[in-house]
Order: C-alpha cells, then sequence, then structure tokens
C-alpha cells in the first residue's frame, strides 16, 4: 500500500511539474493580454482617457474589489476537471481575446488613421494644407483658354512687396487681378490671373522674391468627393465606437478574470511542488503600504523560513531549473504579484 501511495505521490508531483513547466514557459499569459486590452482602452477614448479606470472593471467591480473578493469561478473553471485542462481553457480563451483584439484594433486604426490623414490636410499652415475648404468657385477665372488664377502664399511681413511687386513678375499679369483669400498666423493666400503661358516665368520670379505659388486646379467633384470621404470615415468612427468600447469593457474583464485564475493555479501548482500532498497550505491576499513593503517582507521571512532553509541564501539571480528564479525573487513561502495598475500613463 505504501508503494501504492509513493507511485501516487509521484504521480500527482509529475503532473503539478508538467503545468508548472506549461505556466513558466509562459509567465506572462494573461497579463500581457489584460495589458493591451486596457491600454487599448485608453487609446480608444482619446480626449477622455480621465474615463479609462472607470471602465477597466471584473465583474463589475473596480479590480481590487475583485480581487479581494475572490472566488474560483467554478462554471467557467470546474475543479473536476485537471489542471491541464483548465490551464488549456483558460490559455485558448486568453489567445482568443488576442486574437480578437489585433483584429479589431487593426480594423478601427485603419479607419482612424485614413481619418486623420484628412483632416490633417485641413490643417496647418497655408504651404502645406490643403486649399479647397478655403477658395470658391468665384475666385477663380475657369474655363479660358488664356487665362488662369494663380494662388501664393506671402509672408505677412512682405504683403506691401506682394503688392508692388506682383504685376511685374512675369509679362501679361493682369493688373489689379490680386485679391487676399485667406490668412494664418504667418502668412497670407492671394489670388492672382495671368496669361497660362507666363505661368512658368511667373513661379521662377515668385520664388526669387520668397513667395510661393502652390500648385492648385479648382475641381469641385475632387472637392465634393473628398468632403464626402471625411463625412463617411467620420460617421463610420462614430458607428464603431461605441460597439468596440462595450467589447473592451466586456473582454477585459473576462481576460482580468482569466489572470486571476492563472495566479491562483501557479500558487497551487508551486505550493504542491515545494510542500508535498496532502495538501496543507492556504493561500492568502495582503495589501501592504507601500512604506511597509520591507517590514512584512521580514515578519514573513521570520514566520516561514522554517520551511525552506535554503531561501537565506537564494536570490533573484540565481537559476533553479523549475523555479524560475530569474524572472522574480524567491521567498521560503509561495509568492506571485498582482499589480492593478495595468496603464503605462496616469489619467
Amino acid at each position: 500500500m505504501q508503494h501504492l501511495d509513493r507511485i501516487m505521490l509521484i504521480a500527482v508531483l509529475f503532473f503539478c511539474s508538467l503545468c508548472w513547466f506549461v505556466f513558466t514557459s509562459h509567465p506572462e499569459i494573461g497579463c500581457s493580454v489584460v495589458k493591451k486590452v486596457a491600454q487599448y482602452m485608453a487609446d480608444v477614448l482619446e480626449d477622455s482617457r480621465d474615463k479609462v479606470q472607470e471602465n477597466l472593471l471584473a465583474n463589475g467591480v473596480d479590480l481590487v474589489t475583485y480581487v479581494t473578493r475572490f472566488q474560483w469561478d467554478m462554471a467557467k473553471y470546474p475543479i473536476k476537471q485537471s489542471l491541464k485542462n483548465i490551464s488549456e481553457i483558460i490559455s485558448k480563451q486568453v489567445t482568443q481575446i488576442d486574437n480578437d483584439l489585433k483584429a479589431r484594433a487593426s480594423a478601427y486604426n485603419n479607419l482612424k488613421g485614413n481619418l486623420q490623414n484628412l483632416e490633417r490636410k485641413n490643417a496647418g499652415s497655408l504651404m502645406t494644407r490643403s486649399l479647397a475648404d478655403i477658395v470658391k468657385k468665384e475666385d477663380f477665372v475657369l474655363d479660358s483658354e488664356y487665362l488662369i488664377t494663380m494662388l501664393v502664399v506671402v509672408p505677412k511681413t512682405s504683403y506691401a512687396d506682394w503688392q508692388k511687386t506682383y504685376e511685374t513678375l512675369a509679362e501679361m499679369v493682369v493688373p489689379r487681378s490680386t485679391k487676399l483669400l485667406f490668412e494664418d498666423n504667418d502668412s497670407g493666400l492671394f489670388s492672382v490671373t495671368l496669361f497660362r503661358k507666363a505661368v512658368d516665368d511667373f513661379k521662377h520670379k515668385a520664388r526669387e522674391n520668397k513667395f510661393t505659388v502652390r500648385d492648385f486646379q479648382y475641381n469641385e467633384e475632387e472637392m465634393k468627393a473628398d468632403k464626402e470621404e471625411m463625412t463617411r470615415l467620420s460617421t463610420d468612427k462614430k458607428k464603431q465606437f461605441g460597439p468596440l468600447v462595450r467589447w473592451l469593457k466586456v473582454n477585459f474583464s473576462e481576460a482580468f478574470i482569466a489572470w486571476i485564475h492563472i495566479k491562483a493555479l501557479r500558487v497551487f501548482v508551486e505550493s504542491v511542488l515545494r510542500y508535498g500532498l496532502p495538501v496543507n497550505f492556504q493561500a492568502m491576499l495582503l495589501q501592504p503600504n507601500k512604506k511597509n513593503m520591507k517590514k512584512l517582507r521580514e515578519v514573513l521571512y521570520d514566520l516561514y523560513k522554517h520551511l525552506d532553509s535554503s531561501a537565506a541564501i537564494i536570490d533573484a539571480s540565481m537559476d533553479i531549473p523549475g523555479l524560475n528564479l530569474s524572472q522574480q525573487e524567491y521567498y521560503p513561502y509561495v509568492y506571485y504579484k498582482i499589480d492593478c495598475n495595468l496603464l503605462d500613463f496616469k489619467v
């Protein structure tokens, strides 16, 4: 009978070692996805980042409350199943959330990027911005075989020079044809009408006088198409915003809950590996003030140092197979940190 018990104990420890290998091979499973969803929530909310935290809930409560009231979810992760099966269920769930997030983020980012590109064209200085929303049809001589209207950016400090010289920058400039159409902080946009065959000379002379000729052709159909595209993209973004935020809220909760269950599994598996069977250990949740961390470590060490005399000489730089010490400190008790501050910025 003792021989049979020994075989069963070895089998259980081997199985726990296998589960431990799965967990330590992917130590951040769950955590990285939780952080990705939280960070993307902040990106989507943009100017409303102060509302991010109120959307990062687990089962409808804040994260600290969920962790302090944690109970194993029997419906999602039945304890009658093996540890391996439970870990695979959680892993598949988290992986699916990660894949869905990538797909949704890619689609929304493309839409947002296209809209921003169009918005950028209508912003910035007169040297680079689109002129379509500034000029009007009556600002141009259209459908003329001989005449053309040019648009010129003139620094505000050179307005007087422009008025004095524009008629002489090339032959066949229409006298008194210039008109100020728009101003920004630094420059003004002037129109001027001249004969088509004088365009090249006019551009050359304008450049010499530090006047910038904008290449622009008035085309109502193109301008209308650009406005319609911007309206469409803006409407699509608004339509996708609500469902995307709801998806992020739901799946942040799912990912966070899965992550805490992973922590619970790791505590159990490492405890069995360290202290053996029968199970005679209790998991506790501690939330100390930062200033009391060192004192708490000392108290815990004094209480539990008898469980593992080697802990006194083991530090994080040592590599002990199976314990993954290169990634976290080692203590005579099983310890895992749960960081509920999941954002890379302060809100």
